[in-house]
């Protein structure tokens, strides 16, 4: 497929590897950024960006595509659909598929279907285990060369730490991050829907304690010193969790953690016990564990943002909260979201906001840094942050429409997504 020549004109331009935050004109020819032709092609699109802040391509570490076997909720098709709508260049694809990403050949159709459809690059994660039953590991070599870019058993958790190190360890000679869904079971309540507390209590609602959460936190972080693995904690929920992932970072184990909207917006406060959109795994937590963890997004602690989008069918989701799946969809809220509730409010800047998506999330998969300097891969996003948006579940791209937002009124949303050097949405 030919690619255009395209000028973004007059966008304010945010680049957190260059920390760049000017108004500037950014040119594209054959998928790269370019300099500044001394006269526009005949044939170049123009791209009218005043008002807008005109940033690398968002990058999500964690994405629920569910193809294949799970087609009746998402496919890679409408899931790149939805990534390309919410301003998403490049999305992790989770393993809990059927079947899983456990093999070679798995991943590699993931990857495959990716690049056919073209709107997004669907970078297929491998599994930690066989069937994500958490006892025997993956042929990781294997899969890295069918297209792995990482590993997780997520939607599960490896709960035999013997198991759990030998996996670090054979990670680490390979440089692949462990990306781990922290929950112990033992301690996480059989039929658990939501945070144990206050809510639950009133609700009369099965709970899901957050020491589940922090006791795999410090045992992961305990293997990674010990393994010097890169270890990746996804969906922190639990202010110790959190606190415990800025000890870790604090005596220099290479761990990260990501920070979801959902958890940015939300809390078990806010719950609608009668709606089963609310119902997420990790649940919402507390305001005071939402207090936390967004002062650690704010200062590098939790270094990124990710959507966990995790989509399900009306059908399912009416299930009610005792019965329905857990998850929500969130690629097309997610600039909205965490732009109205960190940037608007003063909270975080534009800089480190675009750097929570971009920069971050590359560094812990191992990608090239998202720049828009001249000569790299033009994966861009146009944000529209000066028009308010009204989220319209039945609008959504996604096959799925299981939100929560529902109805909230949002700022800033991706007016273009630019997926090498081509307009996809």
């Amino acid at each position: 497929m030919t690619k255009d020549k395209i000028l973004i004109r007059g966008g304010r331009v945010v680049d957190p590897a260059r920390k760049i935050n000017a108004v500037a004109d950014v040119f594209i020819e054959d998928g790269k950024v370019a300099a500044m032709p001394a006269q526009l092609p005949p044939e170049t699109k123009i791209i009218e960006a005043a008002g807008c802040i005109v940033a690398p391509g968002f990058i999500d570490l964690h994405v629920h595509l569910r193809e294949p076997g799970g087609e009746e909720n998402e496919t890679i098709e409408t899931g790149s659909q939805a990534a390309a709508a919410g301003g998403f260049t490049a999305i992790v694809a989770m393993p809990n598929t059927k079947p899983p990403h456990d093999n070679p050949e798995t991943v590699a159709f993931v990857a495959r279907r990716g690049k056919e459809i073209g709107l997004t690059r669907v970078l297929p994660s491998g599994a930690i285990t066989k069937e994500r039953k958490g006892k025997e590991l993956t042929d990781y070599a294997a899969l890295r060369e069918a297209g792995a870019c990482a590993l997780t058993d997520d939607g599960s958790t490896v709960q035999d730490d013997a198991v759990m190190e030998a996996a670090m360890r054979a990670a680490a000679k390979l440089n692949l991050t462990i990306m781990d869904h922290a929950q112990d079971s033992s301690v996480e309540r059989k039929g658990g829907v939501m945070h144990e507390g206050e809510f639950s209590r009133e609700f009369g609602l099965p709970g899901i304690p957050s020491f589940a959460e922090e006791l795999t936190i410090r045992r992961d972080i305990e293997l990674a010193e010990k393994t010097g693995c890169a270890l990746h904690i996804q969906h922190v929920t639990s202010r110790e969790g959190a606190l415990a992932i800025a000890e870790g970072r604090g005596r220099g184990v290479r761990v990260t953690g990501e920070l979801t909207p959902h958890h940015i917006a939300l809390c078990d406060a806010d719950i609608h016990p009668d709606d089963a959109n609310y119902k997420m795994n990790p649940p919402l937590r507390s305001a005071a564990d939402r207090k936390v963890l967004i002062a650690l997004a704010v200062n590098g602690t939790l270094s990124c943002f990710a959507t966990d989008h995790a989509p399900h069918s009306a059908d399912k989701k009416a299930l009610g909260f005792l019965k329905a799946p857990f998850g929500i969809v969130g690629l097309e809220t997610a600039i909205g979201v965490t732009y109205t509730r960190l940037v608007k409010p003063g909270l975080m800047d534009e800089m480190n906001w675009i750097r929570r998506w971009t920069v971050e999330p590359a560094r812990i998969i191992g990608l090239p840094v998202p720049s828009l300097a001249p000569g790299s891969v033009a994966d861009i996003v146009v944000i529209d942050v000066a028009n308010p948006w009204r989220v319209v579940a039945a609008e959504l791209k996604s096959k799925s429409k299981n939100t929560p937002f529902d109805g909230w009124n949002l700022t800033g949303r991706a007016k273009y997504t630019i997926c090498s050097g081509r307009i996809v949405s």
